[in-house]
């Protein structure tokens, strides 16, 4: 996130209906004087003179869960010869890994009888590499700890489920609907911060569907300002039915504490995960083979096209099904399925979401028309080979032809680019196959719009306005299209050496 504070991973809270009355077991029906019972404690919409009675209630399913880690950290101390003639005669050489004991606390709480508890995949997940959890503790309202089996966990959606056996039925609650949630609406947060459990907070729901800027099909969370800190991480966030309708996550602070701004996985989010998790089933995501870049406001103006729309694509994996479907690197997707492509709805999220195997339709801006095109979704790779894919190569811009013949100086005018032809032999000086085609940014005015959204020399110039450019005249009548046009900005595709190509929206001057 671009803000001057972080978005710090706190153990926070989480999500689950009430279906809680102590010694149900999994599934029953409530009974009727239960249920009677349960509509006359829960508070009246609007302010409620006191949530102490809907607490009363809840509580006993949210647990403490403490873990028991070995973690491998970098050994040795500081040589006290260091930078003296004797630095070498002792202790010398590099230091060797040691194992250290680390602990982890967070929040959780019971969705079935049984005893499954549904907590954050950081909350059970060992710190740095190397590190193995050793043991789980799940402490109970009432005091009672018992030992937890990590059942399974999912680190994209930041997950877990756990099991105990308690010998007897717990009081457990349900997921709630979270797409139910209204800005405003009331909330109550139950969990463990700073290790001091059964700690109560309540607040009103900031924002829905809030993206972080933390990437991924899971940038989507609950706002709050209720109360939450490290150790609510995993625990419920409550509506006024005692339904969790979210699961603490992180919050937004400048300081590590809470500071009114938290953030809660959605239930309609977590609940089919977890689910498939209990039952141990794989967690299958939507794919189509894209590389996404987001739309400023400047290229939005470029395209004609209103804020705040659209994902644009970066470039398209061979043999995968947007390649197979028909989109194109720079095509803007404006429509999965019927949805609007927003920045809370975001691409990512609508594909993950979609089962692999399942044939939607993507609406595409391409060259000024909308297209509607069929897309079969794939199964999302493992992030291991996702990882695997991506490679970095040394930018050897550092001699050019100076002698190269250049434009009438438009793009440096309008742009503040100095272009160059692309020929071969400066293709090879970038490490760019030969017949690349294009133009090569000589320099940039670091007062210009360019300069400002990061062009540097050497950058290579693919296309103008949506058309590819063989030479520095095809670029610049790309300029003059635009003005002609009462464009304020133009929209180029912009490739860095040994990096996928960028569409990016340069304001003219």
């Amino acid at each position: 996130m671009r803000y001057a504070y972080g978005v710090t991973s706190a153990l926070l809270l989480g999500g689950a209906t009430l279906s809680l009355l102590t010694g149900l077991p999994a599934g029953a029906q409530v009974a009727q004087n239960d249920l009677q019972k349960m509509q006359a404690i829960t508070p009246r919409a609007g302010a409620p003179a006191s949530f102490a009675d809907l607490t009363h209630q809840l509580q006993p399913a949210v647990v403490n869960i403490s873990t028991r880690q070995k973690v491998k950290v970098q050994g040795g101390g500081t040589n006290p010869f260091a930078g003296t003639p004797f630095e070498g005669l002792f202790g010398g050489g590099e230091a060797t890994p040691t194992t250290r004991e680390a602990q982890s606390l967070g929040s959780g709480f019971v969705v079935s009888a049984d005893g499954y508890v549904v907590t954050n995949n950081h909350v059970v997940t060992p710190e740095g590499q190397g590190g193995v959890v050793e043991s789980i503790t799940v402490t109970l309202a009432d005091g009672t700890e018992y030992p937890a089996k990590l059942i399974g966990k999912d680190a994209a959606s930041d997950l877990a489920v756990l099991k105990i056996t308690a010998g007897k039925p717990l009081p457990f609650v349900k997921f709630g609907d979270s797409s139910k949630a209204r800005v405003g609406d009331w909330v109550i947060a139950i969990g463990n911060p700073f290790g001091l459990g059964g700690t109560v907070t309540q607040g009103i729901v900031s924002a829905v569907y809030r993206n972080i800027g933390s990437g991924g099909a899971y940038d989507r969370y609950i706002q709050t300002d209720a109360s939450i800190n490290q150790g609510n991480s995993g625990g419920p966030m409550f509506d006024m039915q005692g339904q969790v309708i979210g699961i603490n996550r992180a919050i937004f602070s400048p300081s590590g504490g809470s500071v009114g701004i938290g953030f809660a996985i959605p239930a309609e989010t977590a609940a089919p995960i977890v689910d498939r998790l209990i039952k141990g089933q794989s967690i299958e995501r939507g794919y189509l083979g894209v590389r996404l870049q987001p739309i400023s406001n400047d290229y939005a103006d470029s395209l004609g096209l209103p804020h705040n729309k659209g994902e644009l694509i970066q470039s398209v994996e061979p043999g995968k099904g947007a390649d197979q479907g028909g989109i194109k690197a720079g095509d803007v997707v404006t429509k999965v399925s019927g949805k609007d492509v927003t920045r809370d709805q975001t691409l990512s999220f609508l594909v993950a979401n979609t089962p692999p195997g399942t044939r939607i339709p993507v609406e595409v801006l391409r060259d000024g028309k909308t297209l509607t095109l069929n897309v079969v979704v794939g199964k999302r790779p493992t992030d291991e080979e996702l990882a695997a894919q991506s490679f970095d190569r040394k930018n050897g811009a550092d001699s050019f032809d100076k002698a190269a013949p250049k434009g009438t100086g438009l793009a440096e005018k309008s742009l503040g680019l100095s272009l160059l032809p692309l020929t071969p032999q400066i293709a090879g000086q970038l490490g760019l196959s030969i017949d690349t085609k294009g133009v090569v940014v000589n320099a940039v005015d670091p007062s210009s719009d360019a300069g400002a959204k990061g062009v540097e020399r050497g950058d290579v110039l693919l296309a103008i306005g949506g058309k590819n450019v063989t030479n520095v005249g095809e670029f610049e009548a790309g300029i003059r299209a635009a003005q002609a046009a009462g464009r304020t900005a133009v929209n180029v595709v912009v490739m860095r050496p040994g990096q996928p190509p960028l569409f990016a929206g340069l304001r003219l001057r």
